[in-house]
């Protein structure tokens, strides 16, 4: 970097540890250009890492001289993303803070807002999701984007494949090049080949994102190290139904079902604080937390990602709806924060979203045990001695084995079914 006071001084600035152990992110999208003015702790680049998609603040205020690397190329943490030009006042040093520049260059930090005029927006198309990024007609983009690509997965598919988005024809509006268009370019360069193993043609070679190596590596470490076991039991949901409906036909805030399972989740931990921690295998300890992060299984466009309500604990059942709703909504869009994906302490896994009664999930190491629930539906049902037709649910619940056994689990388990199945009760101890 040379920052030593003068006309012309030109400040670079690298790519900053990104933490949790990542060593690189993708350029998705530049917010300036060359000869753009930029302050301190303005958003400067668009980037994803394994984690998520986040906006990269400059240190430095002045005027853009370099660029350095295209969107859809990767960085490594250490090298040079930017240079500023800054011509120094007459008769005057630089300012301390100007020449350090703000020190807010850790992702997710140093940014309250998103640069003036620009803003991200979504579009489904299944097979074929593109992410497009909008100004307002007072800003325009002055970065040219031709052939046009501006989803990072897209970039990412076509770089992995080996294919130049140059000789690939765009079939989304104003020749967007989509996923799709990827996808039919990799069939096309694999066609004629044959697998030693079947002896059938292969139809494409999809190389794994960045994102997905990192949940292969996540998974296959909670499978290799943690030797867990699942029990499960059907709940009655049927008076946690009626409980939400009491409070809308009263005018009352009605929290959504998860938030109900959240608090009872938190709840349960309190009487069993060994499944809300982790194993610290090399001094052979427990390590129990003074709290819950409650982690949300979240789906999102770049696979499973999962989220936190950090403090959970302190929070009622309203406070915990409204922070699951968004936490889930900035998981998805790719504006959660480190803090919220890496520090959980318990997951709650709603599978029953996908329409599926019931799973045997694998641990979010380095927790020990995950809750889940399946799909809720009608179902015949003995209630009093009588046979009836009850809102029926599956709670299954994967627990590491060196942290409780059978007994343990179960009493956890008939915890949270006991509070949905006779919620008024519940929270009123609670």
């Amino acid at each position: 970097m040379s920052a030593s006071p003068g006309a012309g001084t030109t400040q670079t600035f690298t790519l900053p540890d990104l933490g949790e152990g990542l060593t690189e992110a993708e350029i998705v999208r530049w917010l300036v250009a060359v000869g753009d003015p930029v302050a301190v702790d303005q958003a400067v680049v668009e980037v994803e890492t394994a984690k998520s998609v986040v906006e990269v603040p400059s240190p430095y205020a002045g005027t853009v001289s370099v660029l350095h690397g295209e969107e859809g190329r990767a960085v490594d943490v250490g090298r040079p993303l930017i240079s500023i030009e800054r011509a120094a006042p007459a008769g005057e040093q630089y300012r301390e803070e100007e020449q350090a520049g703000s020190g807010n260059v850790l992702i997710g930090y140093g940014t309250s807002e998103r640069t003036p005029g620009r803003r991200r927006t979504r579009r489904s198309g299944g097979a074929a999701d593109v992410v497009h990024a909008a100004a307002t007609p007072a800003v325009p983009d002055r970065v040219p984007r031709v052939p046009r690509v501006t989803s990072p997965l897209v970039r990412r598919l076509a770089r992995e494949a080996g294919l130049s988005v140059l000789g690939i024809a765009g079939t989304g509006a104003d020749g967007l090049i989509t996923r799709r268009d990827v996808e039919a370019a990799i069939a096309a360069a694999t066609t004629g080949t044959t697998s030693s193993r079947t002896g059938l043609a292969v139809a494409e070679r999809v190389p794994m994102s960045g994102f997905r190596k990192a949940v292969s590596a996540a998974l296959s470490r909670s499978r290799s190290e943690i030797p867990e076991a699942t029990v499960w039991v059907d709940v009655d949901f049927t008076e946690l139904f009626a409980l939400r409906e009491q409070a809308r036909a009263r005018g009352l805030p009605a929290p959504g079902l998860l938030a109900y399972l959240a608090r009872f989740t938190v709840a349960a931990l309190r009487v069993h604080p060994e499944l809300n921690g982790e194993i610290d295998a090399d001094r052979q300890e427990l390590i129990r937390y003074d709290g819950v992060n409650l982690a949300i299984a979240t789906q999102t466009d770049r696979g499973l990602v999962v989220p936190a309500v950090l403090g959970a604990h302190r929070l009622t059942t309203t406070e915990l709806d409204a922070e699951l709703r968004r936490l889930t909504a900035a998981a998805r869009e790719g504006r959660a924060t480190q803090a919220e994906l890496s520090g959980g302490t318990f997951t709650l896994n709603n599978y029953g979203a996908f329409n599926v009664d019931g799973s045997a999930a694998i641990i979010n190491h380095p927790q020990v045990a995950i809750l889940g629930f399946g799909r809720i539906i009608d179902r015949p049902w003995v209630a009093d001695g009588e046979l009836t037709i009850r809102k029926i649910g599956q709670m299954s619940f994967v627990f590491d084995h060196r942290v409780c056994d059978g007994g343990t689990a179960a009493g956890f388990m008939r915890i949270v079914a006991d509070a949905i199945e006779s919620p008024a009760r519940a929270i009123d101890h609670l």
